[in-house]
């Protein structure tokens, strides 16, 4: 039996208008969420055409001449757009009946092409449990007929298995949302060995070190801390028969605990340095999870996601702004202080989810539009888009002059200091999560 993916209904509409333009196909990634019973999909946005194949109609048409690069490209760029919990889950194609059998096999090698391409960027990976399916939807111009079928993309080899498409109004007016604020102080060495100051390197690695932390969080949900395996909406009412949006919302508070145990020791590095990174800031942070029965492991999981995603995500903007605007090599290596993009949110009609994006300080809202436009080719109202957060920073402050041994002794100590405090926070996140469970369990037995 294979799986089966419910799809909102409007989606319907879209590819069947999409396939009384098509000349002679056209492609569009799947978004949605999985779940261990079904796979949700919430929205099909076509690929952008480039503007040499607008120009481009002669010659007989050919599979052949997809732009793999180009599709996996639009992919990267639509996942930096998805709050918590949702994900690119397949690609669509709509195509003419002459180009219907090779169909199948273009759409496998844009699967796992696109999923290779956005495993690289993530600084999580699936856990073994996790849904690794990807969806395959290829449907007739002429005569409409929609054949879907997965791809196991942790599997090189898979082959092809049926699924089933169903679509369903409603289907996300009443999910459920869950949204945080992480106050973000992340030091970031540049080893003295480090070439050229790679300073997104570097800065991929400390972020690296810094969702392990996340991963290794207490999650207080409206206050308490739930059993993963429970249901999220346990003691609460759900809403039945709704069909307009109604976000249920839960408050999160992130704790950050010792990764490697309360009684397990710890050492501090004293490392030569050429310099640092300093990113500090608060991101607001958000997750949504179908109605279905959740656990309070599919929510967490997927607000973690979004924690790590968001500042990963506009690291990199900001790194390919900086690329677009000083070239690639800088000669010198000077303090400079650079603005993360600020995080916004945006509506989605008929649905309680919301979609997101990031903007410089002296980006206009007709930008902001004409991405949206361009990448989900959805229409935005000025007034919807909503910024989320206050201003994050990136610090970068070089060492001009090799440390001498009194600057050295200054870094030790200084080190150890840096060591000693973190140490102490830990303890008190982790005192207070205690604390927290015990009040819960006090409250409950009351």
């Amino acid at each position: 039996m294979g799986r089966t993916y419910l799809v909102e209904e409007g989606i319907g509409q879209y590819l069947t208008e999409l396939s009384t333009k098509v000349k002679p196909y056209v492609t569009g990634l799947l978004i949605g969420q999985c779940s261990p019973q079904r796979d949700y999909v919430i929205r099909a946005v076509r690929t952008p055409p480039k503007e040499q194949q607008q120009e481009e109609s002669v010659g007989p048409p050919k599979l052949a001449s997809l732009d793999e690069e180009w599709i996996t490209t639009h992919a990267s760029q639509v996942s930096r757009m998805l709050p918590g919990g949702l994900l690119v889950l397949g690609v669509f194609m709509v195509a003419t009946p002459e180009l219907a059998k090779d169909g199948q096999n273009a759409l496998r090698k844009l699967i796992f092409s696109v999923e290779k391409s956005l495993s690289k960027r993530r600084l999580w990976k699936l856990a073994e449990e996790e849904v690794s399916d990807r969806a395959a939807l290829q449907i007739c111009s002429t005569t409409k007929k929609v054949v879907c079928r997965t791809y196991d993309v942790q599997d090189p080899k898979s082959s092809a298995k049926p699924a089933d498409w169903k679509y369903q109004s409603a289907l996300t007016a009443s999910w459920l949302a869950l949204g945080c604020t992480v106050n973000v102080n992340i030091h970031i060495p540049l080893l003295a060995t480090s070439p050229n100051h790679d300073l997104e390197k570097n800065t991929k690695n400390g972020l690296n070190r810094w969702s392990k932390q996340i991963e290794d969080s207490v999650f207080l949900i409206n206050g308490q801390v739930k059993d993963e395996d429970t249901e999220l909406l346990e003691g609460q009412k759900k809403l039945r028969g709704n069909t307009q949006p109604s976000t249920q919302f839960s408050d999160v508070k992130v704790l950050t605990q010792l990764s490697q145990g309360m009684s397990a020791r710890s050492t501090a590095t004293v490392q030569v340095c050429s310099g640092s990174i300093n990113l500090r800031g608060a991101v607001k942070c958000r997750a949504y999870v179908h109605n279905n029965k959740p656990k309070v492991k599919e929510a967490i999981q997927a607000l973690k996601r979004d924690i790590i995603n968001t500042l990963s995500d506009r690291c990199e903007i900001l790194f390919e702004d900086l690329i677009l605007n000083e070239g690639p090599q800088k000669k010198n290596f000077e303090r400079e202080y650079h603005v993360l993009p600020q995080r916004l949110f945006v509506p989605v009609a008929g649905s309680s989810v919301m979609l997101s994006d990031y903007k410089f300080g002296d980006e206009a809202a007709g930008e902001i539009q004409e991405r949206f436009v361009e990448m989900l080719d959805q229409p935005v109202q000025a007034e919807d888009i909503h910024i989320a957060e206050d201003i994050s920073t990136v610090d970068i402050c070089p060492v001009t002059d090799s440390p001498s041994d009194t600057q050295q002794a200054q870094l030790t100590k200084a080190t150890l200091l840096l060591k000693l405090q973190q140490n102490m926070g830990l303890v008190v996140a982790a005192a207070v999560a205690v604390l927290a469970s015990i009040f819960s369990f006090n409250y409950f037995s009351d």
